[in-house]
């Protein structure tokens, strides 16, 4: 597997995102090739250690696999990575969007789909623990049927949106929002019925996709160096 063909088709991915959203048809379809092109990612570095360790496994290599036959052969160098990997995992997935990504993976893994996608408004400007409000479009084939029957659908919510908004925003000493100052994204429900944007969750998990390579990459050089 080539991780970096798998890390570029992360961001046509994120492109096609940010160009349908928020249909949620189209973002649902891309989001979808997203996140099995960052699952890869992460099953490609295992596969790069198996290479790099001399495991010898011959039919792709899952992290699972991979600490199984490491402790077989007892490869003090490729267990201690697999457990420098899975700390490494944790860490990088702290943060609400990185995780939501994460439960993501896992979520298409299980079920071979993903979450329903949510239409909601949102503040241009993002702000943390900003309040969201789903509204309801007009769908054809899951597709959304105009751009102008959208624009209505936010018209209608906006005071509604902004009340409930500008109350958090006030209490939080943060900028007021306005009516020109919203617009519709594509979200989806995380395990705990917290809500992300499709979007941005995307856009941040891609440096954290090539932080995880990179790193990974340099513990497995160093730990083979031990072996000589």
């Amino acid at each position: 597997m080539n991780i970096e063909s798998r890390i570029r088709e992360c961001q046509i991915s994120l492109n096609q995102i940010n160009y349908f959203d928020p249909d949620p048809y189209y973002v649902n379809y891309f989001f979808d090739l997203f996140i099995k092109s960052a699952s890869q990612v992460l099953d490609g570095i295992f596969e790069e250690a198996n290479d790099d360790f001399g495991l010898f496994m011959t039919n792709g290599c899952s992290k699972e696999e991979f600490l199984k036959k490491a402790t077989v052969k007892n490869d003090q160098n490729a267990l201690e990575f697999a457990e420098w990997f899975e700390k490494k995992i944790k860490s990088e997935h702290k943060p609400p969007y990185p995780n939501f990504i994460k439960e993501m993976i896992d979520f298409q893994k299980r079920f071979s789909k993903l979450p329903k996608v949510k239409v909601m408004i949102r503040p241009n400007e993002r702000y943390s623990k900003d309040t969201f409000l789903e509204i309801k479009v007009n769908l054809s084939n899951e597709r959304l049927r105009s751009k102008e029957d959208l624009n209505i659908e936010i018209k209608r919510n906006v005071p509604i949106f902004l009340e409930i908004i500008n109350r958090k925003r006030s209490s939080n000493n943060e900028p007021k929002v306005t009516e020109n100052k919203v617009r519709a994204s594509a979200f989806m429900e995380d395990g705990s019925g917290e809500n992300f944007e499709i979007s941005y969750a995307s856009e941040l998990y891609i440096p954290v996709l090539k932080r995880i390579v990179k790193e990974s990459r340099q513990k497995i050089k160093n730990a083979s160096w031990k072996q000589f």
